[in-house]
């Protein structure tokens, strides 16, 4: 009972900061394009907008949830569950500092991998179930893509795995402390490939195509609202972030 205790407490302590840590991202990501675009972005609910991703929050939780009237309505549901599932699930061997980790496993790149391939589904779900032509199409298009890309992202974490000779992320972290150099400096090539074939993976610019909003209304979610928008988004971000910790520890010294 105690150590199930201590499990959930530890699962708490990883989830609850990443998803104020999402949320902000947002933020972040708004006032970026805001100051680009030479306007002030988000600035009126809080002190400089820091309470604008609660009142967006606060807005998708309060609004209805519309189910299309020929959608399947079970997968319709459980697609957003799926993706935020799965963007969780990648931080359980995620080290945060030496010991510090929920699960300390000796194949820790292979079960990232597999994680990030599973997020796949969650989008090929959404699109199919909402038996609309859009979403559909925006599925197929973004499934493609990342599918795609995750090939290339694999081959250039074998000259990580290489140069440790091991598949545990903590014992890369330390080779590198242990060598001296980040693995980004002589596997600067992989670095570049693995570099692009992430943004490919999360969907950011330029390979933003999965929510191309000119041709595809938003693609694969175009028939979700309120609180299962939000989820797909949420995993969206938590997926971002993970991808940049995993390119920290894998080539940036940890």
């Amino acid at each position: 009972m105690l150590s199930t205790l201590i499990l959930i407490l530890k699962i708490l302590a990883i989830v609850v900061p990443l998803l104020i840590s999402v949320a902000y991202f947002t933020l972040v990501e708004r006032k970026l394009m805001g100051s680009i675009q030479r306007r002030r972005g988000p600035n009126v609910i809080g002190y400089l907008g820091l309470l604008q991703p609660l009142a967006d929050g606060l807005k998708l939780f309060a609004k209805e949830t519309i189910l299309p009237s020929n959608a399947n309505t079970v997968l319709f549901l459980l697609a957003p569950m799926m993706t935020f599932t799965i963007s969780l699930m990648g931080w359980a061997v995620i080290p945060f500092g030496e010991g510090i980790v929920l699960s300390n496993i000796n194949v820790g790149i292979l079960y990232l991998f597999a994680v990030s391939s599973l997020s796949v589904y969650g989008i090929i779900t959404s699109g199919w179930s909402s038996n609309s032509k859009y979403p559909f199409l925006g599925a197929l298009r973004s499934a493609a893509q990342m599918i795609s890309y995750e090939v290339t992202m694999g081959f250039s974490l074998l000259g990580v795995c290489l140069c440790s000779g091991s598949l545990n992320l903590t014992s890369i972290v330390v080779n590198q402390i242990y060598i001296t150099t980040w693995y980004c400096i002589p596997l600067y090539p992989l670095f570049i490939i693995f570099f692009i074939s992430i943004l490919a993976e999360t969907n950011r610019a330029p390979f933003d195509l999965p929510e191309a909003e000119a041709e595809l209304v938003s693609g694969y979610n175009t028939e979700y609202s309120s609180i299962t928008f939000a989820l797909f988004f949420l995993g969206e971000y938590g997926n971002m972030l993970l991808i940049c910790r995993i390119t920290t520890i894998l080539f940036l010294g940890g």
